[in-house]
């Protein structure tokens, strides 16, 4: 468990982090804002996504050798646990549309810009970005490097500490004008970094997050 120990390295390490999600995230706010989805706006997002995602997996996996790993260890084995955490997701998310639909929670940012410019390139776009992409990239933000920079220590209390935080941390990356889709957002984000410290390994939250995502726009 000895990852740099420099508080400002790491605080420079996260920041450059998120700088790099910015810049996807932001590609992705441009692109949503114009109809029908060009070309050059592709080309664009496809890039700056790629360098970012494989500059998180080269970290991570740089990160990683400093920790102690149980090769015993792997998510695929526990089966069950995989089956009955994605119907969860599955139905919180589905939950979530249809109080949506009675008027009970407002729409998220993105749906209401999607009304706006509703084309079939910009839907498939959305369907990649907001449902792989970006979630890919929120889960190396809010649960990998958070827990390998700021909670570290076997204890519960950091453990309960951790997954508060990281889902904070999920919500405010999914930034939504509406209180009650924050917290929902929270909510989900609490659940990955939980299914993260219980399996140890990244993989988990980072399919269930791809899987909220993909229902996410499929139920929009």
């Amino acid at each position: 468990m000895n990852t740099p120990e420099s508080r400002e390295g790491n605080l420079i390490r996260y920041a450059a982090y998120v700088i790099g999600y910015l810049m996807a995230a932001g590609v992705v706010k441009l692109v949503t804002m114009k109809s029908p989805v060009r070309i050059w706006d592709l080309i664009l997002f496809t890039l700056i996504s790629v360098m970012v995602l494989l500059f998180y997996i080269y970290r991570f996996n740089r990160e990683q050798r400093f920790f102690e790993t149980n090769p015993n260890i792997s998510w695929l084995k526990n089966f069950g646990l995989i089956i009955g955490l994605t119907l969860v997701v599955t139905v919180l998310r589905i939950s979530v549309s249809f109080m949506q639909s009675c008027g009970k929670l407002g729409f998220y940012d993105f749906q209401i810009g999607y009304l706006q410019h509703e084309s079939r390139s910009l839907y498939w776009f959305l369907f990649v970005a907001l449902g792989v992409v970006l979630p890919v990239l929120q889960i190396f933000l809010s649960t990998g490097f958070l827990f390998n920079y700021a909670f570290r220590k076997n204890t519960a209390f950091v453990a309960l500490l951790g997954i508060i935080t990281s889902g904070i941390l999920f919500s405010v990356l999914n930034w939504q004008s509406s209180i009650p889709l924050l917290l929902i957002n929270a909510v989900f984000g609490a659940l990955f970094a939980w299914s993260y410290l219980y399996t140890q390994t990244l993989w988990m939250p980072l399919y269930l997050a791809v899987v909220n995502g993909i229902v996410l726009i499929i139920m929009m």
